[in-house]
C-alpha cells in the first residue's frame, strides 16, 4: 500500500447517517459506523479516488478515482474487495445515484456527465452535455428524482433532466455579482453543493470562498464545510477558534447570521474545546482509538488524517484548461539562429565570368 500523507480526498455519510466512508492519498478506504462509531475495515483501493457515495440502499460504496473508474465496495461484507463498475477516458470529479438506485452518475475533466444504469453500468442512459470546463460536483436534488444540479469550472451552475441529458436552466455565477464588491475574473468552481428542501434553495462553496444565493454571504475567514439542516438552516463551518461554527437564516427574504442560538454556542464550545484535533497539534489519540485502533496507533499520522480533514485545498486550479504557444518562440529561435549565420558567413565574391552571348544569324568566317 502507498505511504501517501494521509491527507482525505474525500468522504461522505450514508442517508441515514449510520455508516460514514472516507477515501485518503494513501489509496485507502475506510468504513466507519456511526452509531456508535466504529471502524468496520480499511481497504485498498487501486487508485487515488476523488470522490464517493453510498446507495440509497446503504449497500454499498462507490468510489470514484483519477484513472476514470467506479469501484463498489460492499458496506455488508466490509472486507470484500472492490468491483468495477464503469470506466471514463478522463479523471473522474464526482460520482451520485439516484434516490432510486437505478442511475450512476459520473461527472469528468472533460466536461461530460454520464448517466449509467445501475445494473448495467456499460449501459448509457444519457449525456448531460453542455458545460466547457470540468465538471467539479453534481448533486440529485433530493425532493426531484429526476433532476441534477451540476457545478463547473466554466462559472456555472446548470439544472439538468439527466434521464433524458436535458438542460433545464443555466445560472451565471459571474451574473449575481454585488454592486459594492466586483467578482471580476474569479473562479466558481464549487466544492460543494447543498440544497434545502423546506426553502427549495440551493448553496454553493466555491474555490473563492464565499456562498452564493440570490446574494453574497461573505465571511472573513476561510469556510471548510457548509450543510443545510432541515428546521434550522444553512450550518457553515470555518477556520475560526474564536467562532468556528456559523449559523445561517433567512429572515425577511435575506440570509443572515444567527447569533443567539443555544446549538451554535454548544456546538462552539465543543470545537473550541478540541480545536487542536482540528488544527492537527497536540491531538489526543485517545479520542479516536475507540473509532479504530489501527489508525489510532500512528498519532504522526492521525494528526495529518484530521488536519487535512478540516483544511485540505480542493485543487481546482489544477484542472482549468491551458493554451499554450510554441509556435511564436520557436520563430523567434529560428530568427536569431538565422542573423547570427549572416553575421558568420562571409560577403559573396562578385562574378568573374563573361556571358557568351550567342549570335543567330552572324556569317561564319573564311567561308567563300
Amino acid at each position: 500500500m502507498d505511504k501517501g500523507s494521509d491527507t482525505i480526498l474525500a468522504s461522505a455519510f450514508s442517508k441515514s447517517g449510520s455508516y460514514f466512508a472516507l477515501t485518503d492519498d494513501s489509496k485507502r478506504l475506510i468504513l466507519f459506523r456511526t452509531k456508535p462509531w466504529q471502524c468496520l475495515s480499511v481497504r485498498p483501493v487501486v487508485r487515488r479516488c476523488p470522490a464517493l457515495t453510498f446507495t440509497a440502499s446503504e449497500d454499498k460504496v462507490l468510489v470514484a478515482d483519477k484513472s476514470g473508474d467506479v469501484y463498489s465496495f460492499s458496506v455488508l461484507e466490509p472486507h470484500g474487495c472492490g468491483h468495477l463498475e464503469l470506466g471514463h477516458l478522463s479523471m473522474l470529479l464526482d460520482v451520485a445515484v439516484s434516490p432510486d438506485d437505478r442511475y450512476i452518475l459520473t461527472a469528468d475533466r472533460d466536461e461530460k456527465i454520464r448517466v449509467s444504469w445501475a445494473v448495467a453500468p456499460h449501459s448509457i442512459e444519457s449525456f448531460c452535455l453542455g458545460h466547457t470546463e470540468f465538471v467539479s460536483r453534481i448533486l440529485v436534488v433530493p425532493d426531484h428524482s429526476e433532476l441534477l444540479l451540476s457545478s463547473s469550472g466554466d462559472r456555472t451552475l446548470r439544472l439538468w433532466e439527466f434521464p433524458h441529458g436535458r438542460e433545464l436552466h443555466c445560472c451565471h455565477l459571474t451574473s449575481l455579482q454585488g454592486p459594492t464588491e466586483p467578482w471580476g475574473h474569479q473562479r466558481f468552481a464549487a466544492s460543494r453543493i447543498a440544497y434545502w428542501s423546506r426553502e427549495n434553495c440551493v448553496a454553493l462553496l466555491c474555490d473563492c470562498r464565499q456562498l452564493v444565493y440570490k446574494q453574497q454571504l461573505s465571511f472573513q475567514h476561510r469556510v471548510w464545510d457548509v450543510a443545510f439542516e432541515e428546521g434550522q438552516g444553512l450550518w457553515v463551518l470555518q477556520d475560526c477558534r474564536e467562532a468556528p461554527l456559523l449559523l445561517c437564516r433567512p429572515v425577511d427574504g435575506h440570509w443572515q447570521h444567527v447569533w443567539e442560538n443555544a446549538a451554535v454556542k454548544r456546538v462552539s464550545a465543543e470545537l473550541r474545546g478540541n480545536w487542536a484535533m482540528l488544527d492537527g497539534e497536540n491531538m489526543s489519540v485517545a479520542c479516536l482509538s475507540g473509532w479504530c485502533p489501527k489508525l489510532a496507533a500512528d498519532r504522526s499520522r492521525l494528526q495529518n488524517t484530521i488536519h487535512s480533514c478540516a483544511g485540505a485545498d480542493d485543487g481546482f486550479s489544477g484542472l482549468y484548461k491551458a493554451s499554450f504557444d510554441n509556435v511564436t518562440p520557436y520563430l523567434q529561435r529560428k530568427e536569431q539562429r538565422l542573423t547570427q549565420q549572416r553575421r558568420k558567413s562571409p560577403p559573396p565574391r562578385p562574378d568573374t565570368q563573361t556571358k557568351r552571348v550567342k549570335l543567330e544569324g552572324a556569317p561564319l568566317r573564311g567561308s567563300s
